[in-house]
């Protein structure tokens, strides 16, 4: 809480940012809630000029959790958050004015890691799991994964609130939890230090819309240049890295402390499995999976709402327009 309030603190806008001339750089603070690689292109995009290139000074707040980031996005203290679909779909249900520009991780690039005396879903049964949060993102989607090998929570399993993917893998190396779901390539430092790969999210759930960038509604349609500009910067840095993957783990091995090795396998992954969208863009029938999911979980009821009530694809479409033409 005291973190927050700080961040309002230090974060909350004195004026609308759409007042700024296009050559003024503005200042236009994000946050998301675990730096590990599948959130890398923020990185990307903050530390080789891509929001410089469009005026704009990005600071990055990583936060614990989905919710706690909507949280502050409802409280204006940032412009965009890099949240759940679930959490999503929860607050606007609550009223929240809130909307899904765009997407950072267009699909579960999660991996099941067990204990090494835990080496099938089904060894998990009776034990306690490892997670970020007990309801929303990578919780949301545990959860999600067990019920398709069959157990439910709490009956078969107990949950840990631990924190973000590193804290998780130390729990697992020290014997708290049986298990845990870690962000590739962490799959790949877990197998080289024998412990077992269970299973992929993505191969439970291989069409799921994870993380987005989200956005006030109201606030987005005031400044819309100034969102545009956002996702330029986006689709600019998801071109770059996909078409110059070695020099983005050059950058990506230094601001996430992993190995050339495990940047290259995690890149690899993300790109192969459309974890990661060249154009930044939505995974449209990932979002209609999270809904019925959703509405399963007795959030949403009868007729299931179209994808279009939570997004507004208007922004990328708008960016792509202007990168192509600043090409001719």
């Amino acid at each position: 809480m005291l973190a927050f309030l700080f961040l309002l603190f230090l974060s909350s806008p004195a004026f609308e940012p759409s007042r700024a001339s296009a050559q003024e750089k503005v200042r236009f603070p994000i946050g998301e809630s675990s730096k590990t690689l599948s959130y890398g292109p923020l990185w990307v995009a903050a530390k080789m000029g891509f929001f410089e290139r469009e005026g704009l000074e990005v600071p990055i707040v990583t936060m614990r959790g989905s919710p706690l980031t909507i949280q502050a996005l409802t409280a204006d203290s940032i412009y965009v958050a890099n949240a759940t679909v679930d959490t999503l779909i929860t607050a606007y249900e609550k009223g929240a004015d809130i909307t899904m520009i765009g997407g950072l991780i267009n699909g579960l690039g999660l991996a099941m890691v067990g204990g090494k005396q835990y080496k099938t879903y089904a060894d998990l049964r009776g034990t306690t799991i490892g997670t970020q949060t007990l309801t929303s993102g990578t919780g949301f989607a545990l959860r999600l994964v067990l019920k398709a090998h069959g157990m439910e929570y709490p009956r078969d399993y107990a949950l840990l609130n631990i924190g973000g993917a590193s804290d998780r893998y130390q729990a697992l190396i020290s014997g708290q939890i049986s298990s845990a779901p870690v962000g590739v390539p962490l799959d790949l430092v877990a197998k080289q230090q024998s412990f077992n790969i269970i299973g992929y999210f993505a191969d439970d759930l291989p069409n799921f819309q994870f993380n987005t960038y989200i956005v006030k509604r109201s606030w987005a349609e005031r400044n819309r240049p100034l969102v545009v500009r956002f996702m330029k910067a986006m689709v600019s840095t998801m071109r770059w890295m996909s078409d110059n993957r070695d020099q983005a783990c050059v950058y990506l091995t230094k601001e996430m402390t992993i190995s050339m090795e495990h940047c290259r396998h995690g890149s690899d992954y993300n790109w192969r499995s459309r974890i990661w969208d060249r154009n930044a863009d939505l995974n449209v029938e990932g979002i209609r999976t999270v809904i019925k999911i959703t509405a399963d979980q007795g959030t949403l009821k009868e007729p299931l709402p179209h994808p279009s009530k939570y997004m507004d694809q208007s922004y990328v479409k708008q960016a792509l327009a202007e990168i192509e033409k600043s090409k001719k």
